[in-house]
């Protein structure tokens, strides 16, 4: 599957809503950059944690897609998130995932969301099922 169906399947969904701006694709890495938006901040303009751990669980989930066999399908069951810093309004995040396990029944992915300099943000390990 390539970046622009995976885009066109996104459309109007939670992570369009976001604003999640995929940058590259592929079975071993998911790549994406996010503007940090008020809608998308808590009180003092830093980025909501629920939206870092959403922008996460959307590029592990797209991971997992890239590595289903035809028909399958994914849901994510487990998800750890630890924040180490904030990113303020205006600024944009960047998130790259990758495989920890790809198995026949569930897949791990660890996701760093780091600011435009790399300083690393937020550290997500998920585990999706394989549906």
């Amino acid at each position: 599957m390539d970046i622009d169906t995976i885009r066109q399947r996104l459309e109007g969904l939670f992570s369009d809503t976001l604003g999640i701006e995929l940058t590259a694709v592929a079975p071993d890495s998911v790549k994406a950059k996010l503007l940090v938006r008020p809608a998308i901040c808590t009180t003092g303009g830093i980025l909501h944690g629920g939206a870092i751990m959403a922008f996460a669980d959307t590029l592990g989930a797209i991971g997992t897609v890239m590595n289903l066999e035809a028909g399958k399908g994914t849901a994510t069951i487990n998800s750890h998130t630890n924040f180490l810093a904030g990113a303020a309004v205006g600024s944009t995040v960047f998130g790259e995932s990758t495989p920890l396990h790809r198995g026949k029944r569930t897949m791990a992915w660890q996701t760093r969301i780091t600011n435009a300099d790399g300083k690393l943000l937020a550290m997500v390990t998920q585990m999706q099922l394989v549906l």
